[in-house]
């Protein structure tokens, strides 16, 4: 994908978050890819930016399918299951708190929509929620109903605005504390001085509420009024969104002058003096 992934572009140029048009493009396809998924059966168990990947188009795709679950058995939708990720360690953060708890009740669908409000708050906050939690520490968080959100004027009281915080271990996104990066001694804006729009912040409250059969389906949000603000095709939109990143098109290029380059590392190996080893 000429883009990558949108981890790729959080981590190396938009490091305190991107912005909520950008996002809403991004979660749009994003929520059409597990609108499918769910209606073909299955459990996707792995959406976070690091799998979500942007085409040269601007067109968004979902990948991670290793951890994808089917819920069809014996040509039977099961209304639960209780298998656990086999590579949870690497997408903790991101895990409805139902299926972190492993019990009889086991999770569905509306787990993956749990995902989603974290990878939300992930390219908005440019780190994703809980990340420098041990794990017991966050497992109880999420149990106990701890809820992440936007990083914003809304959310982080104006006094935190008005100073630079130093870099810490409050990364967790969950509203105990800011971070960012780290300042070179001249008077700067607080990363987080922005508003996100009502419509985002009712987003990610409607996907990470506790109780799974509270959260909508995705074909329900595709509908949701944060989508609203998306009037132009993501095609013309979204790269001039993601600017001044710049998509990766020269592998014909790189092709073409390949064969050329070899020859000349031929060339300059057959002049390359020597010397002989001696053992």
């Amino acid at each position: 994908m000429a883009y990558g992934s949108a981890k790729d572009l959080i981590c190396t140029h938009f490091t305190d978050g991107m912005s909520e048009l950008a996002i809403a493009y991004i979660l749009l396809g994003v929520l059409k890819a597990l609108d499918y998924i769910h209606h073909m059966g299955y459990v996707h168990r792995s959406v976070k930016a690091s799998h979500i990947l942007i085409s040269v188009d601007g067109k968004v795709y979902l990948s991670g399918l290793r951890s994808i679950l089917s819920m069809i058995n014996h040509g039977q939708r099961l209304k639960v299951v209780h298998d656990f990720p086999k590579h949870s360690s690497r997408v903790l953060p991101w895990l409805s708190p139902e299926v972190l708890q492993q019990n009889l009740q086991g999770y569905d669908a509306k787990s993956d929509i749990y995902s989603v409000g974290i990878a939300a708050c992930e390219l908005a906050n440019g780190h994703v929620p809980f990340k420098d939690m041990p794990a017991t520490q966050m497992l109880l968080e999420k149990l106990n109903g701890t809820v992440p959100c936007l990083l914003d004027t809304a959310t982080i009281p104006a006094s935190e605005l008005t100073m630079m915080p130093p870099r810490s271990g409050a990364e967790s996104g969950i509203g105990e504390g800011t971070s960012c990066r780290p300042s070179n001694g001249e008077p700067s804006m607080h990363p987080y001085n922005r508003s996100f729009s009502p419509h985002f912040h009712n987003l990610v409250e409607l996907c990470l509420q506790r109780n799974p059969e509270l959260r909508p389906n995705a074909g329900t949000l595709l509908n949701h009024s944060f989508f609203k603000q998306i009037r132009r095709r993501a095609s013309e939109a979204l790269p001039e969104l993601l600017r001044p990143v710049s998509p990766i098109t020269n592998f014909e290029e790189a092709r073409t002058s390949e064969p050329q380059s070899v020859m000349e590392l031929a060339t300059d190996l057959e002049h390359l003096d020597v010397d002989d080893w001696d053992f």
